[in-house]
């Protein structure tokens, strides 16, 4: 049977609080966002592992592989980042699951 539990008394953040964590928020999300643009830039439309070229109506294919897997590490100059297709970014990723599933 569930127990039935008090209630919390949450404070709530001032207004002053309220919109610094707010603004907090947007810069974290513009930064995660950013880092794509970035990573594009520096390093082209190609796949890195591949070679394979994207235009604009392909780009969406494109994805940018963290090569420490840190998605919080992204350094301005890009050298976390390699821009990877999305079959070889799904394949890097799999790399661990199989090399762990065939020791056992």
């Amino acid at each position: 049977m569930a127990r039935l539990r008090r209630p919390v008394t949450v404070k709530l953040p001032s207004a002053a609080e309220a919109a610094a964590r707010i603004e907090s928020m947007r810069r974290q999300a513009e930064d995660s966002t950013n880092y794509r643009t970035k990573s594009l830039r520096i390093h082209g439309a190609i796949c890195a592992k591949c070679g394979r070229e994207f235009d604009s109506s392909s780009l969406h294919l494109l994805t940018v592989h963290h090569k420490d897997g840190n998605h919080n590490n992204n350094p301005a100059d890009g050298s976390n980042w390699e821009n990877l297709c999305a079959h070889c970014h799904e394949d890097e990723h799999s790399r661990d699951l199989l090399g762990d599933y065939l020791s056992k």
